[in-house]
């Protein structure tokens, strides 16, 4: 998983409330199991028409938008059913910040795990990160997660709560399995005693 310690980038706007994880990624785009080649269907049903066209008032169909890494989302983002691959989307399409007032746990919790930073803010402070997104791309935010701030594009910062645990997955590029391989040498170990112990197992 990428590290994710400072990041500066284009914010996109999207004050749609209840974002569910079916509108982020459609269920017929669900039967593979890899984690690239959905970005192009992210937002699939709002970003083109049946036929495949692009939608161009999807903002991030608009020019200004198309590079976006950061999203600025309504309440509730990422509700409904609790499919991985709406974050495995969101990566892949390049979005490596969700800033929001609330995130469904279930997704919210999948975000860390594929190393995207979900950030839950007050409505008013929310609304400054919606407003300043609205500029379009010469209003680049900033996130840092080590100082625990979002940076304006007028200067304006605004702190954040982040667990410290998922702090640290996150600045180190730790998934579930990175997790686990950070103890080999004592799994190894184990391995080795429990062998000779129960030889027939």
């Amino acid at each position: 998983m990428d590290k994710f310690t400072n990041l500066s980038g284009i914010a996109a706007p999207m004050p749609l409330v209840n974002i569910d994880t079916d509108m982020i990624i459609p269920k017929q785009f669900l039967k593979t199991i890899k984690r690239t080649g959905l970005g192009k269907n992210l937002f699939d049903e709002m970003r083109y028409t049946p036929d495949g066209a692009e939608i161009p008032d999807f903002v991030l169909n608009r020019p200004q938008y198309r590079q976006a890494q950061i999203l600025v989302a309504g309440d509730n983002f990422g509700c409904g059913s609790s499919r991985e691959h709406a974050p495995w989307a969101l990566a892949d399409f390049g979005i490596r910040c969700v800033i929001s007032t609330s995130f469904a746990d279930i997704f919210y919790n999948n975000c860390f795990k594929n190393g995207i930073l979900p950030i839950v803010l007050p409505e008013a402070e929310r609304d400054l990160c919606m407003k300043d997104a609205e500029k379009g791309a010469n209003a680049r935010i900033e996130v840092d997660l080590e100082s625990q701030t979002v940076t304006l594009s007028d200067g304006t910062r605004i702190g954040f709560e982040v667990d410290p645990f998922r702090k640290h997955c996150l600045v180190n590029g730790l998934d579930d399995i990175g997790l686990t391989m950070e103890k080999e040498s004592a799994i190894t170990a184990f391995e080795g005693v429990a062998a000779k112990a129960r030889p027939w197992v």
